[in-house]
């Protein structure tokens, strides 16, 4: 089972996603796709598998991968203050593999529902969910 994390900017939110998938997950093949080499190296860092950067990147993992995990914007079209190109979108939103989404406050997309939480949290949740689809 492939699991591909996508990040942007200094990759931290990736770089803790990666981190609590591998003590959860010690042999999974996680994969790091940074939408700028410094996300894709702090995810690299922190565990992943390998890892690979920039919109093909992103494009070809989404289309064969199992699970994807990211913030949100990862399905916003210029999210990220524009890491996110249209053709990223359209693969995490097209892509068959399941996809977990992180909300964050910064993300222009105002999510009504959601819980004000610490990003750690959210991260902690989402991480569940993975395992789930993971051990199933």
């Amino acid at each position: 089972m492939k699991i591909v994390v996508i990040d942007g900017q200094g990759g931290g939110m990736g770089r803790s996603i990666v981190e609590r998938l591998r003590t959860e997950l010690p042999n999974a093949e996680i994969i790091a796709a940074g939408t700028n080499a410094t996300a894709t190296s702090s995810m690299l860092k922190a565990g992943a598998s390998v890892g690979a950067t920039g919109e093909n990147a992103v494009v070809y993992n989404c289309a064969h991968s199992d699970i994807i995990i990211g913030p949100i914007g990862i399905i916003l079209a210029n999210a990220m203050l524009g890491e996110i190109t249209p053709a990223m979108a359209c693969a995490v939103a097209t892509s068959n593999a399941k996809v977990v989404l992180i909300p964050v406050a910064k993300c222009h997309a105002h999510i009504v529902g959601i819980e004000e939480k610490p990003m750690s949290r959210y991260i902690e949740e989402a991480i569940g969910i993975v395992l789930g689809f993971y051990k199933a």
